[in-house]
């Protein structure tokens, strides 16, 4: 699994490539983003995994039915495992990125950390473990 999310994190589509550059180092408000990251049998598009923010960009193919109903058994698992799946139209990124911005920082805003406290799920746990999320199964 991971070596297929490597393969997907070199060949990002144009879309994903521009809403990464948003993303990367920590720009929304000192949130860690990661991109093309396992979550138990799925690859997500990018994570926040410490506010549990989930974004997918999706292209045209996911208008099909077969792939409708597959979008909304990957957002389920991934909304039971407490995560908060935005489902973002590839042509969003292109024609309205800062509104699409703004709509992640009103998920992130939702998050709100204690100050000097690491997240709950993390506290005590080496680096290692805190990639736990890549083993959770349905």
């Amino acid at each position: 699994m991971s070596r297929l999310a490597q393969k997907l994190r070199k060949t990002m589509t144009e879309a994903e490539r521009k809403l990464w550059q948003s993303l990367r180092l920590r720009q929304m408000h000192g949130h860690k983003f990661r991109r093309q990251h396992p979550i138990g049998n799925y690859i997500v598009d990018f994570v926040c995994l410490e506010a549990k923010l989930i974004i997918e960009l999706d292209g045209g193919q996911h208008n099909l039915e077969q792939n409708i109903a597959a979008d909304a058994v990957r957002t389920t698992f991934l909304e039971r495992h407490g995560f908060q799946v935005l489902r973002i139209w590839n042509n969003e990124i292109f024609s309205n990125l800062n509104g699409v911005l703004e709509v992640v920082e009103l998920e992130l805003n939702k998050y709100i950390p204690q100050p000097g406290l690491p997240p709950e799920r993390w506290k005590g746990r080496s680096s290692r473990a805190r990639g736990k999320y890549r083993g959770l199964k349905d």
